[in-house]
């Protein structure tokens, strides 16, 4: 099968999955909502997913690493498809709440084989243009999918949202189906996950983390990047209303434009994939999202708002995609599982404790002081990428 189609096929599954579970997202939480009348029960379910990501991904990595990755993303999303058609037939919370839960420890699985698995499968020249298209793919998810879920909406109920997200996953499956294994050439490694085996992994991966230094380096403040931009990002609805007293229909309009911003940037990240280096888009990326943020979180109006969010969505897709290619170059393809899932237990304790942080700022002392010392900080992050880039000059890399 060509590189081009495998891509293709591979893209494709992207995009249905990801469009699915924009309606199943806005879905769930209408119906959660409808159930109880509460905000806080649909907080639960932002509260669920960090919570399994640290309990699955402490020893999911040592599954991923030793078996058939396109095999374990074929079960994943048949898995994933069988508990959200069961979510379209519940009308209990307690179900809604367990079911979510399994979800969101599938995603934390799938998330990490499906890195090893396309750095295995896409060629290394071709790596940095096909994650720019997976931007792309994933941004025309962020704008179609609240889209095609307000029509569904419209046309049926949230539960035929929710069945058409499992058939989503059943079709991203199907896809996922007809392409190549990785393991062809290689040992598929059958062990027993044991305490004893997670542990050693552990130990292993702490030793490759004092071993490659500059990649350590950049991944903690990539971290650092992501954990910022989700807890300010908790305050958005409530920094738009309350501090820019913007309407509901203002506010859809400002999310919109971000959308706008997340296309652009992939498009271009696309076009001139080729002439763009690693360290460029990491560092600028980060910089300039950082200063998108700043604009955003000091703005009294709807047109500077609209500025800096438009600015961080553009930038931000150039970071991403100069990350993800970074760490696909830098992790050897035997422990990527591992790494990254390790990692995401570390993020998903960051993540509960920064948006805990940040409401009680937002409460205690003021909602857009807290968005402006969170900017802050994260400026300083990216001003941190954009120093350790410049002091290693490793053009081998691609870095400078």
């Amino acid at each position: 099968m060509g590189n081009r189609k495998k891509g293709a096929l591979l893209l494709s599954s992207i995009a249905i999955s990801n469009l699915g579970e924009w309606a199943y997202f806005i879905a769930l939480n209408l119906i959660v909502l409808e159930l109880t009348q509460s905000p806080f029960a649909v907080s639960i379910l932002y509260i669920l997913s960090p919570i399994a990501n640290i309990i699955i991904s402490f020893w999911a990595g040592s599954w991923i690493d030793r078996l058939n990755q396109r095999r374990m993303m074929v079960f994943l999303d048949i898995f994933r498809g069988g508990c959200v058609l069961l979510l379209a037939f519940s009308s209990s919370l307690l179900v809604i709440y367990v079911v979510s839960f399994f979800i969101y420890m599938a995603n934390a699985v799938f998330t990490p084989t499906s890195m090893v698995y396309m750095t295995k499968m896409v060629p290394e020249t071709n790596r940095q243009r096909f994650n720019a298209l997976k931007n792309f793919v994933q941004s025309c998810g962020f704008l179609l999918g609240p889209s095609i879920a307000g029509v569904l909406f419209m046309i049926g109920t949230p539960e035929m949202a929710i069945k058409i997200n499992a058939f989503a996953l059943f079709s991203s499956a199907t896809l996922l189906f007809f392409l190549p294994t990785t393991m062809v050439g290689e040992r598929e490694m059958i062990e027993k996950v044991s305490f004893h085996v997670i542990k050693k992994d552990w130990a292993r991966i702490y030793h490759f983390t004092k071993s490659a230094k500059f990649l350590t380096v950049i991944y903690l403040l990539f971290s650092g990047v992501t954990l910022l931009m989700s807890a300010i990002d908790s305050l958005e609805a409530a920094f738009a209303t309350s501090v820019l007293g913007l309407s509901n229909s203002e506010y859809g309009f400002l999310v919109s434009i971000a959308g706008l911003g997340i296309v652009l940037g992939a498009i271009l990240n696309t076009i001139f994939s080729k002439n763009l280096r690693l360290g460029h888009l990491m560092s600028g990326g980060a910089f300039f999202t950082a200063v998108g943020y700043i604009i955003y979180a000091t703005s009294h109006q709807f047109t500077a708002a609209a500025i800096g969010f438009f600015l961080l969505t553009f930038a931000f897709s150039f970071a991403n995609t100069g990350f993800l290619t970074f760490i696909q170059e830098e992790i050897p393809n035997e422990i990527m599982g591992r790494f990254i899932s390790i990692f995401n237990v570390f993020e998903s304790i960051g993540i509960i404790l920064l948006t805990i942080i940040f409401g009680i700022g937002a409460q205690l002392i003021s909602l857009q002081f807290t968005v402006i010392i969170g900017s802050i900080i994260l400026l300083g992050i990216s001003l941190g990428i954009l120093y350790n880039v410049l002091k290693t000059r490793n053009n081998q890399m691609g870095i400078i």
